[in-house]
């Protein structure tokens, strides 16, 4: 009697139950695949099958916009009964790797869900995980890359209908760590990243970055209630100006908080990783590393934000060549003089003044 409470609750009414045959069958496709696409993983193929196939699946009416969900009470996925049989198991998977990132308490609930502590009542890490098992979805289905704008903020993705900037500043916060070490955490239900993330930077920027991600994902759940009430027929014209003025609230709300904590992710890093530059290869390296975060930014028109700071960290690298001469070789030389004409290309490339230049 609880669970149809709260599938009704969750606005799942159940149409019918999937065969054993078929549930078999997806099951072997899911486990190969996620064992194919993350070989770093050490996953093995046998076991994942069987407890993928241990899985309730049904079909189901699921709310507007909603392919597919786990219900981790009743240990079901349903999928939305109008969805295609070619795309079970692309859809299929985002929902089994939250089947497989449950970490469960000895009275058998939930401790851990991947990245998110259901210990906590507030479930802190739920945006970051969501994120995680739709970028690791995302790989296992090869899905392209393609740039898209929401909020006024262009970003390259590959999972663009589904909380594409969350996933984008995820990818950043991967990007600094490494992937494997995320999804490894995402399905194992472990502090690895957050522990090799937080020596990187620390963790005050951690928590900061993991609540700004939740915060994100409350945001735009609410515009899209406010959205939904403006469709109603019966609204009053008072509620109507007051409902578009809120929607104009949480749009720019989500628009800062994203462009702060992308911000809050670049300087995190690059700022503490600066420090570890003693030698002309590690200095290369955090160049090339820099520079390569770009690809994964969101770009927001009139914001230089990275292009100054890129150049800032360009010069501050000048001067480390400049203050250890007893180091200097021919090749650091020539890269010295290199990362000076860059700067100088790059400041007149985005308009801006030199330091020593000066208003008149």
């Amino acid at each position: 009697m609880g669970i149809n409470r709260d599938l009704k609750r969750e606005g799942i009414e159940i149409i019918s139950t999937i065969d054993t045959l078929t549930v078999n069958t997806l099951s072997k496709k899911i486990a190969n695949t996620l064992c194919k696409t993350f070989p770093e993983l050490n996953l093995d193929t046998n076991q994942l099958f069987m407890r993928i196939s241990r899985l309730n699946m049904c079909f189901a009416k699921l709310p507007q916009g909603i392919s597919a969900k786990y219900f981790y009470k009743n240990k079901t996925i349903y999928f939305a009964c109008d969805i295609e049989e070619e795309n079970l198991v692309s859809v299929a998977i985002h929902e089994c790797i939250h089947y497989l990132q449950e970490k469960n308490s000895k009275n058998g609930g939930i401790e851990k869900l991947g990245l998110c502590d259901y210990t906590d009542g507030n479930l802190p890490g739920t945006g970051l995980n969501e994120a995680a098992v739709q970028l690791m979805a995302s790989k296992c289905a090869e899905s392209p890359y393609e740039n898209v704008k929401y909020f006024d903020i262009e970003i390259p993705t590959n999972t663009p209908t589904y909380y594409p900037l969350e996933c984008a500043l995820t990818k950043q916060i991967a990007y600094v760590v490494g992937e494997n070490v995320l999804f490894e955490s995402t399905l194992n239900a472990n502090n690895n990243f957050r522990e090799q993330y937080i020596s990187l930077t620390s963790a005050k920027n951690y928590f900061t970055i993991q609540k700004n991600i939740d915060t994100l994902v409350e945001a735009q759940v609410k515009l899209e209630k406010l959205y939904s009430d403006l469709q109603e027929y019966d609204i009053d014209e008072y509620f109507a100006k007051k409902t578009i003025k809120e929607t104009e609230v949480q749009k720019k709300k989500i628009k800062e908080l994203f462009i702060n904590t992308q911000k809050l992710i670049l300087t995190s890093y690059f700022d503490n990783a600066i420090n570890l530059t003693y030698t002309p290869k590690l200095i290369e390296n955090y160049r090339n590393k820099l520079y390569s975060f770009k690809n994964l930014i969101g770009q927001v028109e009139g914001d230089n934000f990275y292009n100054e700071y890129y150049i800032d960290k360009m010069e501050e690298l000048e001067k480390r060549y400049e203050i250890n001469p007893n180091e200097i070789t021919d090749l650091v030389v020539v890269k010295s003089t290199f990362i000076s004409r860059l700067i100088k290309k790059l400041r007149t490339l985005f308009g801006l003044k030199t330091s020593y230049e000066t208003n008149e």
